[in-house]
């Protein structure tokens, strides 16, 4: 089995206040392709600086970032563009949805931007909403008019839509109740067991630790396989 990521002492430094605070320190970590991966910490503790590092939303300030097999931290911005469009989806805890599109016009704007004729966008669509489990009859539904399990199925059918790798999912049950939540993160574990998509989850959530198939705890920007004490 191949890597779906590799970190290789990855640094982010901030100024603040004229000091320099170290987001993440050094950090080594390997996932394989096909797996769900939960990282968890406190609030402050880096994860989302990690996430936005992996998904080229930032870049380290060293080290190295490899996406199946390609290193990334040193892509102008025009081809981190094309390389996040092309590899990577991303899922949010408040969905991000667009609120006058119906779910189905929400999964078919990614294939617009890229490019994809509209018949096709349309049957991409709906088959990422049927892989989400949003029943048939709320495809045409505002996100207004959908409960929150809803709506994060058609964010996640969203990711799915230009059918990337690697999916990146940011406290994606923070907006949901208990039950719900385990709904979304069984579905995520059945888009990395079944369709072979990486999926790496920001929580909080310990039950998020739990569900996974390997845990990165985050603790001060040092990354950890055993949960700190």
């Amino acid at each position: 089995m191949t890597n779906a990521l590799e970190l290789r002492k990855v640094t982010k430094i901030y100024r603040l206040h004229g000091q320099e605070v170290a987001a993440l320190a050094a950090v080594d970590w390997v996932l394989l392709k096909g797996v769900m991966a939960a990282v968890v910490g406190a609030s402050g503790s880096g994860k989302t600086t990690l996430l936005n590092i992996i998904g080229g939303l930032d870049r380290p300030s060293s080290g190295e970032v490899i996406l199946s097999g390609q290193p990334i931290h040193h892509l102008a911005e025009g081809e981190m563009v094309l390389y996040r469009r092309k590899l990577l989806g991303y899922v949010f805890q408040s969905y991000n949805l667009i609120p006058n599109f119906s779910a189905l016009e929400n999964v078919e704007l990614p294939l617009e931007f890229a490019r994809y004729p509209a018949r096709e966008r349309k049957e991409r669509a709906r088959k990422c909403l049927q892989m989400a489990e949003l029943p048939e009859n709320r495809f045409r539904h505002r996100p207004a008019e959908l409960s929150g399990g809803e709506q994060q199925r058609v964010a996640i059918a969203r990711a799915l839509a230009n059918d990337p790798g690697i999916i990146l999912a940011d406290e994606p049950t923070g907006n949901l109740d208990s039950k719900t939540g385990r709904q979304i993160i069984n579905l995520l574990k059945r888009l990395s067991k079944e369709d072979g998509k990486t999926v790496i989850v920001i929580s909080h959530d310990q039950g998020v630790a739990a569900a996974a198939d390997t845990t990165a705890y985050l603790l001060d920007g040092s990354i950890s396989q055993a949960p700190p004490r």
